[in-house]
């Protein structure tokens, strides 16, 4: 077996104040020719990786529980990944998949429609990221039904191109000027931690599930006209919300009977993070059609829609990609599976297991950490003022992200007021030991600053 572990571990170390000068220069002629429409969260510019470390310019070495928003599941610039890219690099950077084959996507395409869930055969079309994906899938779920209507999640985030940013409802500046959009009705997740409808489960009865069929399809979406439902296994964006064990299975059941298709978004969440290839088999849910993209290639840009054969059955020219499938991408998306086959995706259920209890630990310890969830390697705290209240802790979280990230240790917000940690697949006990201690750290000033 080749190397699927991380490079030798090292002390996060910030040398100077951030952002250094270095970056401070990089940074002010970004400022001036760069759109403002990216979120920069961090004012540093990250030069090299390697393994769970990042390096900026200024030579300030971070722990990096953020990789590149669940992309680097493998690590920075992991050296089997890097030596299959270089390997084809030799042979050519782009071939338009649009007019010739090459010898990679047939077989990268053959992988990824083994692993999906089902026995029916797949077949698979390659984008550049998730949002692509996304496209790719209402596009196919209208030409199939041609129904004009979408059903997704309050919360949800599935991208930001006028089709994908339809279904999206994360953040009021993701939508705001973009009107009018698809058709798309938005139905409250199951978060059972922040319960819409002021529930409690199971005493519920799933009620989130069956006011769907009972209200959403009946009198505002009529099922007729939906040609599909986008879900995200858990939610990314929107908090790491893991829905029960109930949620997935019902959502199908209604999606078949009504001939809705079932799409699985597992753009943050697939691939391997939370202990199995995609995080919908946690309930043993076989989707009409996956989207993935991020971990995929290991930093690549390179992106899937999976669909059953019979599905993907479109006329040539139907939809169509100069880049998607680079033969680049492909190369390093087939040597990430091999990695993950081979250890990583074990290792994130185990190391997943030993971090989860890390932080259940700390929450014993903390009275703002009011809930900790996900799955394997993608883990969250929801911060709040008060436990009994559940009153969100927005700014504690915010506070809490950017003192981690001077004190050396990348993480990333999300939902209300949550901070996800998601490290590469080759963390140790002893990486997630550095982190755990900075954020224990952290979290006692930011209680003593906002708690009263």
């Amino acid at each position: 077996m080749k190397s699927t572990m991380s490079a030798p571990h090292q002390a996060p170390e910030v040398k100077t104040a951030l952002p250094g000068p270095k970056s401070k220069a990089i940074i002010a002629k970004d400022e001036k020719y760069v759109s403002h429409s990216y979120t920069r969260a961090y004012p540093t510019v990250i030069e090299r990786g390697e393994g769970a470390y990042l390096w900026d310019v200024d030579g300030n070495c971070f722990l990096d529980f953020h990789s590149g928003i669940a992309v680097c599941s493998t690590g920075n610039a992991h050296p089997d990944v890097v030596n299959a890219v270089k390997k084809q690099a030799d042979k050519a950077l782009h071939i338009a998949t649009a007019d010739f084959y090459h010898d990679l996507i047939a077989p990268l395409a053959e992988k990824l429609a083994q692993l999906a869930p089902g026995d029916k055969p797949k077949r698979v079309f390659f984008t550049n990221s998730g949002t692509e994906s996304t496209e790719a899938a209402l596009k196919l779920a209208r030409y199939k039904t041609r129904r004009p209507r979408f059903l997704a999640f309050i919360n949800a985030f599935h991208g930001r191109s006028m089709g994908s940013v339809s279904l999206t409802c994360s953040k009021k500046v993701q939508r705001a000027g973009f009107s009018p959009m698809l058709e798309v009705t938005h139905v409250p997740y199951a978060n059972c931690y922040r319960c819409p409808y002021h529930l409690e489960y199971p005493s519920c009865e799933m009620h989130c599930v069956k006011v769907i069929e009972d209200v959403w399809l009946d009198r505002v979406a009529p099922a007729e006209d939906v040609a599909a439902i986008f879900v995200e296994p858990v939610q990314g964006e929107g908090g790491y919300v893991v829905p029960p064990k109930e949620f997935h299975p019902m959502l199908l059941e209604i999606a078949h009977k009504y001939g809705i298709l079932f799409v699985s978004d597992e753009v943050q969440f697939g691939m391997g993070k939370t202990g199995k290839m995609w995080a919908i088999e946690h309930w043993d849910v076989v989707p009409d059609i996956i989207t993935t993209a991020k971990a995929i290639a290991s930093g690549l840009p390179l992106g899937a829609c999976i669909a059953d054969a019979d599905l993907m059955d479109w006329k040539p020219g139907a939809h169509s990609t100069t880049f998607g499938g680079n033969p680049l991408a492909c190369a390093a998306a087939i040597e990430t599976i091999r990695l993950l086959e081979e250890g990583l995706m074990k290792n994130a259920q185990v190391m997943g297991d030993y971090m989860r209890n890390a932080l259940l630990d700390l929450q014993k310890k903390h009275k703002s950490m009011g809930d900790v969830r996900g799955l394997g390697l993608l883990l969250a705290v929801e911060f709040v003022l008060d436990r009994k209240t559940k009153v969100p802790a927005k700014a504690m979280a915010n506070d809490i992200m950017m003192r981690c990230f001077e004190l050396g240790l990348m993480t990333l917000t999300c939902g209300v007021s949550g901070i996800r940690l998601c490290p590469p697949l080759i963390v140790d006990k002893a990486t997630i030991d550095q982190a755990m201690a900075i954020f224990d750290r952290v979290i006692t000033e930011m209680e003593k600053k906002h708690l009263k």
